[in-house]
């Protein structure tokens, strides 16, 4: 055999790959180019690394060889003799170099802590998160060299020095804030502990609409108006928003009304969310509705325990054609919960119907109840409370301002819900149950929900209200706040005023106008002053000065600020409210003000979760 057929070992190579691999000789020396598998006498490129001969071992062969981490390496060279990169005993390798741990205080290791105690707090994630077997296999994979810390040190270090930098920023952003609005809920664990939440809503510098949760605490206490007044005067000192006229939002129980009250917080704004679910619910409880929603959910709840009338169902649906939705059972407390129940059914009942006459279903009784009139007034029901779903969901917008949006609301239910010849008799009486519950909630609050409708750049026409009158009044009441918010701002910074110290003041501010010419000039008072000495510019220049106009006060700017506002095109219903008026920087006036209003949420946050 020829020395080009013979495999040689290079026997000064230490690696254990160097078993299965060797090189010919080509003029009496190795030819290291590439080396020659033994077991297949494939050649594989040699370049100094024996990665590509591991790998194909590997997948060739199914032989697994570790890479030695004193194996020489080879510079690419014709020299037969090998450089290694340590030749040296204790030195560390370049592999395991770039396996140490991650040391403590390194800052790839800090960064990882810290988004681990931010994942903890976003997510609200426990504690033992850290200790879980795929959480540490996670980590593991996306950085080896990282090992996770104690628990104890997210619980006593991590989290707590997290809160502490989120609260200095949450009160610096307070503190620049024009007004605050706050919102409170009560509400009871899962293990029967009685809690409150107290979030705060506010529009920062860029006019982003911000909040956050001040508080979630234990709360022991009866749950009186006395008692939750105090907890909010406590709030806002600790907070240090006592100053930025914070108003209230809550839900319509009778301790709120009192807490509010007591708190002195103004205004107090009734969650709309609350008010539309307490009058749908009044809706819902015209004996015959009532009655055929009873019959509905023993149907849902009769599909809901049988897994074969189930089956036959998604059969049918199939054979129909129908998306294959599953019925929706209701809750009792969430009156959408209801009205999805009757839309699902009502969109499945040729599904249903067909299914419970299916010689599958042995249980058929519970079909017999339901009647013609039941299936003709349940699209009728659907029709009537649809619109309310509908306001429900646009109430939920966290980032476009919802006070605003509820007069126009009223407005809209109220033409909704009025009498009409061809109705039901059934939906006639919905209707008057409807209206006897939700109109007159808000008449205490009419004034501040016009204003700002009309600060909102897509409902500034007020297309609401019928009499011109009553828009320019809302305009002129506009002019007052601006007087007073510049005007005694240094005096007291309180909150908007009520209807009736609005109208005192816009009839005050219309007497001193035309009354204006009665008091006496500034020149009549200065008759009797001797006149003033020139000064040496006076003499030289001031027949080159024109006399300038006096300057404009308040009102007047306000004035002219509010004839630009209503010149301009109405935002689209889709538009970003708060990015239209970031944009107006020739209404600095009506921009503060606007700002104040609609930082004020229209729903309280546990309310929109609990009818969701």
């Amino acid at each position: 055999m020829s020395d080009a057929e013979i495999i040689y070992s290079p026997l000064s190579f230490k690696s254990k790959v160097w078993k299965h691999y060797g090189f010919y000789k080509k003029d009496g020396r190795l030819d290291k180019t590439d080396a020659i598998c033994k077991m297949c006498r494939a050649s594989v490129k040699y370049t100094g690394s024996t990665t590509n001969l591991i790998s194909h071992l590997k997948r060739r062969h199914g032989v697994v060889v570790e890479a030695s981490a004193s194996a020489p390496a080879f510079s690419v060279s014709c020299s037969d003799s090998p450089v290694a990169t340590s030749s040296k005993s204790g030195e560390k390798s370049i592999e395991s170099f770039f396996h140490a741990p991650l040391a403590n205080n390194s800052a790839r290791c800090t960064a990882i802590t810290d988004a681990i105690a931010l994942f903890i707090c976003k997510d609200i994630q426990p504690y033992s998160v850290t200790e879980n077997e795929g959480f540490k296999h996670l980590l593991h994979v996306l950085e080896p060299r990282y090992k996770i810390p104690n628990r104890k040190l997210f619980s006593d270090k991590q989290i707590p020095a997290l809160y502490d930098k989120v609260r200095r920023e949450i009160e610096e952003s307070l503190h620049k804030a024009h007004r605050v609005a706050v919102t409170v809920d009560g509400w009871t664990s899962c293990a029967t502990a009685s809690y409150v939440t107290v979030t705060a809503h506010y529009i920062d510098d860029g006019w982003v609409l911000k909040n956050h949760v001040l508080q979630t605490r234990v709360f022991n206490e009866a749950h009186t108006g006395n008692n939750l007044a105090i907890l909010l005067q406590d709030v806002c000192r600790e907070w240090k928003i006592e100053e930025k006229s914070p108003a209230l939002v809550t839900d319509n129980a009778r301790n709120m009304i009192l807490a509010g009250a007591g708190a002195k917080m103004d205004p107090h704004v009734r969650c709309i969310a609350h008010t539309l679910n307490l009058a749908s619910q009044k809706a819902f409880k015209v004996d015959t509705v009532s009655e055929l929603v009873v019959k509905v959910r023993k149907l849902v709840s009769f599909f809901h325990k049988s897994p074969k009338a189930t089956d036959v169902l998604r059969e049918i649906q199939t054979q129909l054609h129908l998306p294959n939705h599953k019925l929706i059972h209701d809750v009792s407390t969430r009156w959408n919960s209801t009205l999805d129940m009757l839309e699902r059914f009502w969109e499945q009942q040729p599904a249903v119907l067909n299914t419970l006459l299916s010689r599958k279903i042995k249980r058929r009784e519970a079909m017999a109840s339901l009647t013609e009139d039941d299936m003709t007034l349940i699209p009728e029901i659907i029709k009537l409370m649809s619109p309310l779903k509908v306001a429900t969901t646009l109430l939920s917008e966290e980032k476009n301002p919802t006070i605003s949006i509820i007069s126009p609301i009223q407005a809209k239910l109220q033409r909704q819900f009025q009498p009409d010849e061809s109705d039901l008799e059934v939906i006639s009486h919905m209707k008057d149950r409807f209206r006897q519950d939700f109109d007159g909630r808000y008449t205490y609050l009419e004034g501040t929900l016009h204003c700002a409708s009309a600060l909102d750049p897509r409902f500034k026409d007020l297309a609401f209200l019928d009499d011109s009158d009553a828009k320019d009044m809302v305009f002129m009441k506009i002019t007052t706040e601006v007087v007073q918010m510049n005007g005694e701002e240094e005096v007291s910074d309180t909150a908007m005023p009520n209807e009736d110290q609005a109208t005192g003041t816009l009839e005050e501010d219309q007497t001193a106008e035309t009354e204006g010419d009665k008091s006496p000039s500034k020149e009549d008072k200065t008759d009797d002053a001797p006149p003033k000495k020139k000064t040496a510019m006076d003499q030289m220049f001031g027949d080159f000065l024109s006399a300038r106009p006096p300057a404009k006060t308040i009102r007047e700017k306000a004035k002219d600020e509010i004839l630009k506002y209503r010149e301009r095109d109405t935002l689209g219903l889709d538009g970003d409210v708060l990015q239209w008026w970031r944009l107006q920087v020739d209404l600095p006036l009506l921009s503060a003000l606007a700002k104040r209003y609609l930082s004020i949420p229209a729903t309280s946050p546990a309310t929109l979760l609990q009818i969701k």
